[in-house]
């Protein structure tokens, strides 16, 4: 199969394009490095220095790869930093998304993987929340992920495009080869494990008077390779529409905190901060049934087991990729 991943130097980017290398794909990355890093990209796999706002050198490299399958994650992906630039997420997420699907179908792309966001539903009537929950995003981030859901509605009905959107909850954890390296890092795992290597003093705390159990957030936290997998899968199979990505277990911040604890055996200076604008109290997922139906289920559900890949990632790469400029 030829594969070709916008965002592939990316976070999940770089575990899925490993995912396709290592069971023998063809793969080809698209990705501007403003967020991601090279060294991330699996040695297998071609290349690729473009921004999706680079609509005519975007179709020249769909005509010439000519991959079956792309799969999308190059978006801005920061609640917060949506919240004071709407701007920035609608013309990267919506706008350059629509360069990437103008390309699709003038080169002939069959499918198309979205990674899409927990986000869309904002904050949730019921828990377990499943792929028919109302949908209503709290912040720009998620109305931008949903409206090119729609949107990607609109080219399977006109165009014939096929296309998977999976509604990521919080991914997390490490493969062997790659790991999280944001700047800034927002993540909570990263950020608590930064203390204990002694490249941060205290973790913040955002919010401890939700209403949940111990106050802090409550999220669905799954592990990036089971993200891979479930790419992959979509790619080879008839799965299409749009598909919850989750355990269907929920865990507080402070739940994470007391984990990632136990994994380092040291304790972890925290700080408690205001809530930040945008963030739902809990988000829990009714997992895909479509998935389960085609025998996938998430690898990794011992939030323990997750924090140990995590762990051991930051430990062997301590200065992350060390290739920004």
């Amino acid at each position: 199969m030829k594969v070709l991943v916008t965002g592939g130097a990316g976070y999940i980017g770089s575990a899925c394009v490993q995912e396709w290398a290592e069971q023998g794909h063809q793969v080809t990355v698209i990705d501007n490095l403003s967020k991601g890093h090279r060294a991330a990209v699996h040695p297998d796999a071609q290349f690729i220095k473009a921004c999706l706002s680079q609509a005519e050198r975007i179709e020249s490299i769909l005509r010439q790869e000519k991959p079956e399958i792309v799969t999308h994650f190059a978006a801005s992906a920061l609640v917060n930093e949506s919240m004071e630039r709407p701007g920035r997420y609608f013309e990267n997420n919506v706008a350059n998304g629509l360069n990437l699907l103008e390309a699709c179908v003038r080169s002939g792309v069959r499918k198309i993987v979205f990674s899409s966001t927990c986000s869309v539903y904002g904050i949730p009537d019921q828990l377990p929340i499943t792929e028919s929950a109302p949908l209503n995003p709290i912040n720009p981030y998620g109305e931008s992920k949903l409206l090119f859901e729609r949107i990607l509605r609109w080219y399977r009905e006109v165009h014939g495009l096929h296309f998977v959107s999976f509604r990521y909850f919080n991914a997390c954890g490490a493969t062997d080869r790659y790991g999280e390296d944001h700047q800034p890092e927002t993540h909570l795992i990263p950020n608590l494990l930064k203390v204990v290597l002694g490249q941060s003093d205290r973790c913040e705390i955002y919010g401890t008077d939700y209403p949940t159990l111990d106050g802090t957030c409550v999220r669905d936290y799954i592990h990036v390779k089971d993200l891979a997998s479930s790419h992959v899968l979509a790619g080879l199979s008839d799965l299409e529409g749009v598909h919850n990505l989750g355990t269907g277990k929920g865990h507080s911040v402070l739940e994470i905190l007391a984990a990632c604890e136990t994994v380092t055996g040291t304790i972890i200076a925290s700080r408690k901060r205001p809530r930040r604008p945008g963030d739902p109290p809990e988000l829990v997922a009714a997992p895909s049934a479509a998935l389960a139906d085609r025998n996938w289920q998430p690898a990794f559900t011992e939030i323990e087991r997750i924090v140990e890949t995590a762990w051991l990632w930051h430990k062997n790469h301590p200065k992350g990729y060390d290739d920004r400029p």
